[in-house]
């Protein structure tokens, strides 16, 4: 899922890069500057999970007032349940593989599809859990194999850190810029310092850019470290294909802006338990459909 193609590479190398060496970041956008005004959050005793500060399915951001002031859980559904189930299965197998062990898929999925899957999802859930599952665990097999050919005198632990230079769901606390101590992001690339996220949709959103900003932002936070590269990575479905679209992209100040405001707006619904009403138009598949309108 998180290795570049060739043209990715060629997009990263000559634009992205450059462009970020160029233009630059305003230091007081820096995760690092998290003591300071606009990262240092109004807030300091309300914290919220990344997934919040980002999601945009609510127009009006109640899904955030439903969930942490008033407890809801919302109704999970089956596209909520095939990316949690995926996540899952993605990072599995390539940490595992990273660590040098795993087990069949077969196996993890007789382990676990009760705990991601509702009865009535298992049969689809299943189909495409194997597809990622194998996509991943091949392109890492192929990738040891081509550093190890590269590489005939490397130990084994320093090819697989070059051939395989992830951390894959990496723990991060960020509580410095007002998130929960508790974060999991799904991909850092620490060769080419890029932070990924992984999405289970057919269409791009813009806002999903927002997901990597503020992994970035947290992670600057805690190792003082600047990263300026970001990659929203799709996975769709078609008939019995997999399909997998990355979208690389310099995290700007725009970006960084736009994150801290939506961050700000959430903090502020959950501190003040401020209701900002129900919006005018509804995604179909919202989780808290029905708790909305009770």
């Amino acid at each position: 899922m998180y290795f570049l193609s060739d043209v990715d590479h060629k997009l990263l190398v000559n634009k992205l890069l450059p462009t970020s060496r160029e233009v630059g970041i305003s230091l007081e956008l820096r995760g690092w500057s998290w003591s300071s005004a606009p990262l240092k959050p109004y807030y300091d005793d309300v914290k919220i999970p990344m997934y919040l500060a980002c999601s945009k399915y609510c127009p009006n951001n109640r899904d955030v007032f439903l969930n942490r002031v008033q407890g809801k859980r919302g109704e999970i559904n089956f596209n909520v349940s095939q990316g949690i189930g995926l996540h899952i299965a993605v990072g599995r197998v390539m940490g595992d593989f990273i660590e040098g062990k795993g087990v069949p898929f077969e196996d993890w999925w007789a382990e676990n599809y009760t705990k991601i899957s509702n009865k009535d999802w298992v049969e689809p859930m299943k189909k495409h859990a194997s597809l990622a599952w194998e996509f991943a665990l091949t392109n890492c097999k192929a990738a040891l194999a081509n550093k190890m050919s590269e590489q005939p005198y490397a130990s084994d632990r320093d090819t697989m850190a070059t051939a395989l230079p992830f951390l894959i769901e990496h723990k991060l606390n960020g509580e410095l810029v007002g998130l929960s101590g508790l974060l999991s992001i799904d991909c850092y690339d620490y060769l080419h310092n890029i932070v990924f996220d992984l999405k289970i949709a057919d269409k791009q959103e813009e806002w999903h850019k927002l997901y990597p900003t503020g992994y970035a932002v947290v992670i600057e936070s805690i190792y003082e470290i600047p990263v300026d590269v970001g990659c929203t990575v799709y996975l769709s479905f078609k008939d019995d294909r997999l399909i997998v679209k990355r979208e690389l992209f310099f995290i700007n100040d725009d970006l960084r802006s736009w994150w801290l405001d939506e961050r700000d707006q959430k903090l502020e619904i959950v501190a003040q338990r401020k209701d900002p009403g129900i919006p005018s138009k509804c995604y179909e598949d919202c989780i808290y459909w029905k708790e909305c309108r009770d």
